[in-house]
Order: structure tokens, then sequence, then C-alpha cells
């Protein structure tokens, strides 16, 4: 299989959304969606059943907010769910929807400028229909640009994030299936690493196992991006292993690759409990969902960057902290 009609079918797609009027969008999901889609996104959207109910409540309002919208898209691949059937193909897309911030969002005030919103979309194509759809993106991110900093300090730092420094994330055209095999293999062997924090190795050792020296680790707003194998291990990896506790095996809905790229999804990807300060709050000592999205690059025989969307939003909420609400004034359900 080659993939070319599915990633032509959602090529159209952000192309008919990103010119579709107010009143024109609603018919865009249903062209494109099937009737039942399934979507799933981060806190507050959580999970909506509907083409239309979709574009009532995600686009419809996004799109009044930022105004002008622009889907800029930095990498664009597509391939077999390695964890289903054959029949489970499924088109990935990462970016930032660019617009003029100039009506609230979500509680979140307007600036009038240029704002971005982080995301990264799994969409599964049966047919010429995307029937589910698994939409992660930044909110706390778009949050600091507006001015309200939801977190404290954060480890790492957090900037507007590039696509691949190869600037070859767009796989429009067909791919060796070899190449999309050795992707896949990193990934796997990387995350049963994950699963074995009792090695007995270091940290650095073990991530040197799958990883580049100088790779890049672009976290989520809250914790932050990070470069190379050390810094990783000091101001992200290191930190969460120390915090948390009776973390569950990892589970995914959709794992794949395609060329020198490759990701997956959760809903969740695992719990874990957190027994120490996490983000510069307190223990709970109560298991927390961790929704996440993480796509990778690699190179040679190693991976070498790592794009991650983490619904801190929801496992906060689920910690009894309304991180939304408390910031914006508006409780979130």
């Amino acid at each position: 299989m080659t993939f070319q009609t599915e990633k032509s079918l959602v090529s159209a797609f952000h192309n008919a959304l990103e010119t579709a009027t107010q009143e024109e969008t609603s018919n865009v999901l249903s062209e494109f969606c099937a009737p039942d889609l399934l979507w799933r996104g981060f806190h507050p959207f959580n999970q909506i059943i509907g083409a239309n109910q979709v574009a009532r409540y995600f686009w419809l309002p996004l799109k009044s907010s930022l105004t002008r919208l622009q889907n800029r898209i930095d990498i664009l691949f597509a391939g077999q769910n390695s964890l289903r059937d054959d029949a489970d193909v499924w088109v990935v897309s990462m970016g930032h929807l660019m617009g003029l911030f100039d009506q609230p969002w979500l509680g979140i005030r307007p600036t009038g400028k240029l704002a971005f919103l982080r995301y990264c979309a799994f969409y599964k194509i049966v047919g010429d229909r995307i029937v589910e759809t698994a939409m992660y993106f930044d909110i706390p991110h778009l949050m600091v640009q507006a001015g309200q900093n939801p977190f404290p300090p954060q480890t790492a730092a957090h900037l507007v994030q590039p696509g691949p420094m190869t600037h070859d994330g767009l796989l429009w055209n067909k791919q060796p299936v070899d190449e999309g095999e050795k992707t896949l293999a990193v990934i796997n062997a990387m995350i049963s690493d994950l699963g074995q924090w009792d090695s007995g190795l270091s940290i650095e050792d073990e991530l040197a196992r799958a990883w580049h020296d100088d790779m890049i680790w672009w976290g989520p707003e809250g914790i932050g991006a990070t470069y190379s194998i050390d810094r990783y291990a000091r101001q992200h990896s290191g930190p969460f292993r120390a915090t948390f506790t009776d973390r569950t095996k990892t589970s995914h809905i959709c794992r794949l690759a395609e060329g020198h790229y490759g990701g997956f999804f959760g809903w969740p990807n695992f719990t874990a409990i957190p027994s120490g300060g996490f983000m510069g709050m307190p223990a709970t000592r109560k298991p927390g969902e961790f929704r996440v999205i993480d796509i990778y690059r690699r190179a040679g025989d190693k991976l070498a960057e790592n794009w991650i969307f983490i619904d801190l939003l929801h496992f906060w909420k689920g910690q009894g902290v309304d991180i939304l609400g408390r910031t914006t004034g508006i409780e979130t359900p």
C-alpha cells in the first residue's frame, strides 16, 4: 500500500477547512467525515461524537477566535496501524494553526495579534471518509502567548516549535517500505526501554540505545523542550521518573511509521501516581491519566527529534486542579 489516496484526502480536508467561511465549516466536516465521527481532543473538549458536533463545539468557536486561520503543516505521513489489522489506515498531520487572536477562546483573552495553536492529528480513513480523529493541541502554550501563563517555571524551555531540522517532514510522495519498517523498529525498541526503569543502566546510557546524543525533545508548555541526551535526562526524564511511581504499561490506539517519521497516540497512553512534586505542584498520590501523542524523526539507526503533546489540563483536572478554570475564571467540566 502507498497511502497516497489517504494523504490526498486529508490534504483536501485541510484546504477546505482553511478556506471555508463560518457558514461553510459544518458542510466541510460533513463532506469529509463520517456522520458518526469519533473525535478525541484535549480537555475541555475530550471526546465528541458526530461530524456536526465537532464543527459546532471545536472548529466554529476556534475559527471565530483565531481569525484568518491557517494550517501550517510541518509533518505529514500515513501508514497501516501496526497494532491492528490491514484495514486500519491512518494519516498523521502536525504543525500549527495560526491566526489573529481576535476573540476569546475557552476564556483565554484575545491579543489581536498573531497566535499559534500547536497541534497534531491522527485521522483514520475508511473509503473516502475520516471516521476517527485524535487531535491534540497545546492550549497552555496559547495561554502563555496571551499573557496568562498557567504554570510555575518549567524545567526546560518552550518556544514556537519548528518542524524537522531536515525540512523533509511532508511525505507527499511514496516512501520506501523498508525505511518505515526501520523507523517503527526503533520506536518499538525505545518504548521497550521505557518499560525498564530499573534496568540498572543510567538514564543517559539507556537513552543512548535508541537516541542520538544530539536529540531534541520538543515537549509541551509546562515542561518545555530540551536538547541532547544529557540535558533531556536532567530537564525532563530524570525529574519525571523521580516524581512518578506505579506507571502502567504503555497502551496505544495507533502506532505507525512511514519513511523516517513515525508516532503514536493513546487514550490514555498510561497512568502514573505523582508521589513527588511535579510542575511545581505537590504530590497527590492519586493515579493520573496521560493522554499523549509522540511524533519522531529517525536519522540513521536512531531517533533524532521527538514532538510531544501531553494533555496536562486533563491530567491536573483529574488531580483536582482546574488549571484552565483557575486561570481564566471560567470553570471547566
